[in-house]
C-alpha cells in the first residue's frame, strides 16, 4: 500500500482597508456654527420700552450701557423732540447735537430756572473778577517801578552832592589822591545804575 503525500493549501482572506464594512466613508470636517449675535436694544428704546429697529435714529448716540444719558435728556426735552431734532440734522452734526442736549439737560437738572445760562453767567463773573485783579496787580507794579526809579534818582543825586562836597574839601585842604577820586566815581556809577539798591529793594 503506497502512501501518497497530499499537500493541503489553506487560503486566508483578510478584509481590505477600502471595504465599506471596515472604515466609514471619509467626509470633510464640519465647521462649528458661530453663536447667533444678539443685538441689544439701545438705551432709548429700553427706556421707551419699544422694539429697536435696524435703522434706529437714537441707537448710535444712546448706547445700551449708558441709560442715564437718554433718561436725563428725555426728562427735559422729551423723546419726540429729540427724534425730530436728529432727523432734521445731517449725520455729521447729530453727535454734537446730542452732546449739547445732554449737557443742557444736566444743567437744567442742577438749575431748573437758568440752566446753562446760569453757569455761563457765573463763569463770566469769575472772568471779570480775575481781570480786575490783574489790572490792580499791573497798576501796583507800575507804581513800585516808578517809586524804585525815583529812589534811585534821589540816591544818585545825594551821592553826586556828597562827592562834589568831598572834592571841594580836598581842594581846600590841598589833598589830591587819584585813587580816592576813582573809587568815588565808580561808587557813583554803581548807585546810579541801581546795582547796589536793586538787590535790597526786590528781596
Amino acid at each position: 500500500m503506497e502512501a501518497s503525500d497530499t499537500t493541503t493549501t489553506t487560503t486566508f482572506h483578510y478584509p481590505s482597508s477600502s471595504s465599506p464594512s471596515s472604515s466609514p466613508t471619509s467626509s470633510p470636517p464640519s465647521r462649528p456654527t458661530p453663536p447667533p449675535v444678539v443685538l441689544s436694544p439701545c438705551a432709548a428704546c429700553k427706556v421707551l420700552r419699544r422694539r429697536c429697529v435696524d435703522k434706529c435714529v437714537l441707537a448710535p448716540y444712546f448706547p445700551p450701557n449708558e441709560p442715564l444719558k437718554f433718561t436725563t435728556a428725555h426728562r427735559v426735552f422729551g423723546a419726540s423732540n429729540i427724534i425730530k431734532l436728529l432727523q432734521e440734522l445731517p449725520e455729521s452734526q447729530r453727535a454734537d447735537a446730542v452732546s449739547s442736549m445732554v449737557y443742557e439737560a444736566n444743567a437744567r437738572m442742577r438749575d431748573p430756572v437758568y440752566g446753562c445760562a446760569g453757569a455761563i453767567c457765573q463763569l463770566q463773573k469769575q472772568v471779570s473778577e480775575l481781570q480786575a485783579q490783574l489790572a490792580r496787580a499791573q497798576a501796583e507794579l507800575v507804581t513800585m517801578q516808578s517809586q524804585y526809579a525815583s529812589l534811585v534818582a534821589n540816591i544818585c543825586m545825594e551821592v553826586a552832592q556828597s562827592q562834589q562836597f568831598m572834592l571841594q574839601s580836598l581842594d581846600s585842604t590841598g589833598t589830591n589822591n587819584p585813587d580816592l577820586l576813582q573809587s568815588d566815581a565808580s561808587m557813583l556809577d554803581d548807585y546810579c545804575q541801581g546795582s547796589v539798591w536793586e538787590g535790597l529793594l526786590w528781596t
